[in-house]
């Protein structure tokens, strides 16, 4: 048996329906005139590209729907979890003498592993305080902390030529993943 009660289950949703949006049904067969996911899954990249921009458009869609969905059911799982185990975590971390860490909890044939990382903020003008009271006693404080400079975009574009000069070859500029978004043009 086990040490937390079982909470009750939610209602089932009613079965979604095999049929997609697009479909045509007869008697014994039913056919699409769009692609599914599940032919998707079938092709590789170049097959999909060469796909009708509708049905890409469509498949984007059916994705966007499927990861808000994933993200619900997660996030939903992720409660449950911290409903059913939070209390006893935390008291077995305060038996420990520890806020935060990773910490077990039995749970039937289970081991539960129950993690509450540490977050540490810093505070950036306390912190160049405590530097500079190092500094003035003639500490290195590379020996104590790692200092990174960062130079946000915007800036660096408004900045005097002859300033932008001195910090370009410091500078690497890389790109991030491409992006594409599917829009609909109006009708004229």
């Amino acid at each position: 048996m086990s040490a937390f009660p079982m909470p009750m289950p939610a209602p089932a949703r009613p079965p979604a329906s095999p049929i997609q949006p697009g479909t045509i049904t007869t008697d014994r067969t039913s056919m699409t005139n769009r692609t599914t996911l599940a032919q998707l899954r079938e092709m590789d990249a170049a097959q999909a590209a060469r796909l009708p921009v509708d049905h890409l458009a469509l498949l984007l869609e059916e994705v966007g729907a499927l990861k808000a969905d994933a993200k619900h059911l997660a996030d939903l799982l992720h409660d449950a979890l911290h409903a059913r185990y939070g209390d006893a975590a935390a008291a077995a971390r305060r038996a420990e003498g520890k806020d935060t860490g990773r910490i077990r909890i039995a749970d039937d044939s289970f081991v539960v592993v129950a993690d509450l990382p540490k977050k540490a903020a810093w505070d950036q003008p306390r912190l160049a305080a405590a530097v500079a009271t190092i500094v003035s006693w003639g500490e290195d404080p590379a020996d104590y902390v790692t200092t990174e400079i960062r130079v946000p975009e915007s800036r660096f574009a408004a900045w005097p030529p002859r300033i932008r000069a001195v910090f370009e070859p410091a500078r690497t500029v890389a790109t991030g993943r491409p992006s594409y978004t599917l829009e609909q043009k109006d009708a004229a």
